[in-house]
């Protein structure tokens, strides 16, 4: 009984060393973006004149606008669409398949073990007979799939979970399937389906590795994966970069900052049985 002071303590401490080392990286690259242009900061350094002007700079050449447009585009084309198909897909695997089909669970769990990087190359040449190349199709279409393993899975955790005398008892009163499905089901689900469509949201605000491949002009591109032309361009002037990568991070520290304890849930949910 007298260790356990010491472990929080020790837990506190671990804490509190995790923070620092999350948040030391962004410190030195916020202290670098208000460096003079030009010079080549040299770690965690808080310039004697700080150039504010940096970032207005960096939205500028960049076109932040345009950015930002396009990654709300990309973000509404494929989260929506994502969440809607995964909660479906995922109630009919918990509450609708019998023993016989139990097998199509395991192909979605198969799907979690692949990653972006193994599928890239078909996905190009797959994109490309289709006419997508270089639209930002090329970019919504293969997120939907690519997420749907991780969806469908999370979503049949949560319906696994429901009560099975919340179906009867919707169905003794004559509701079908699909009004059980929207008006028992789905309600019960928010939670689910929020953290669910946070997570989607950061991955897709944050996704490089597709924009990149599948899409040549920036502008069409999520800001994550423009940061590459922005980065070629400007490689060479440390601190514009740096304010230029902040301003790419802002969008999603602010959804953090709003839905922090939604993403705690999200965290969260990955423990549920499944």
């Amino acid at each position: 009984m007298r260790l356990a002071p010491a472990n929080g303590l020790v837990a506190r401490g671990l804490v509190v060393l995790l923070m620092i080392v999350t948040i030391l990286p962004f410190l030195s690259m916020f202290s670098a973006a208000l460096a003079p242009q030009g010079t080549y900061p040299n770690g965690l350094q808080w310039p004697a004149d700080p150039q504010w002007g940096n970032f207005v700079r960096a939205f500028e050449v960049a076109r932040m606008d345009q950015l930002l447009l396009s990654s709300t585009l990309i973000v509404l084309g494929v989260v929506p669409v994502s969440v809607l198909i995964a909660t479906m897909a995922g109630y009919g695997l918990a509450k609708l398949t019998t023993d016989r089909y139990r097998w199509l669970y395991l192909v979605f769990v198969f799907g979690l073990t692949l990653p972006f990087e193994a599928v890239i190359t078909p996905l190009y040449y797959e994109v490309r007979a289709m006419g997508l190349l270089n639209t930002r199709f090329a970019i919504i279409l293969p997120l939907i799939g690519l997420y749907m393993p991780f969806g469908v899975y999370w979503m049949r955790a949560h319906f696994l979970n429901v009560p099975h005398d919340l179906s009867e008892a919707a169905q003794l009163d004559g509701a079908t399937r699909w009004t059980e499905f929207w008006l028992v089901q789905v309600p019960l689900a928010r939670p689910a389906i929020m953290s669910l469509t946070i997570l989607l949201f950061l991955w897709t605000w944050n996704q490089f590795l597709l924009p990149v491949v599948l899409v040549q002009d920036p502008m069409q591109r999520t800001m994550a994966g423009a940061l590459g032309a922005f980065q070629g361009q400007w490689g060479t002037d440390i601190p514009l970069l740096c304010a230029g990568a902040l301003l790419i991070l802002s969008p999603t520290i602010v959804i953090f900052l709003i839905f922090q304890r939604q993403f705690v849930a999200a965290l969260m949910q990955g423990a549920v049985k499944g």
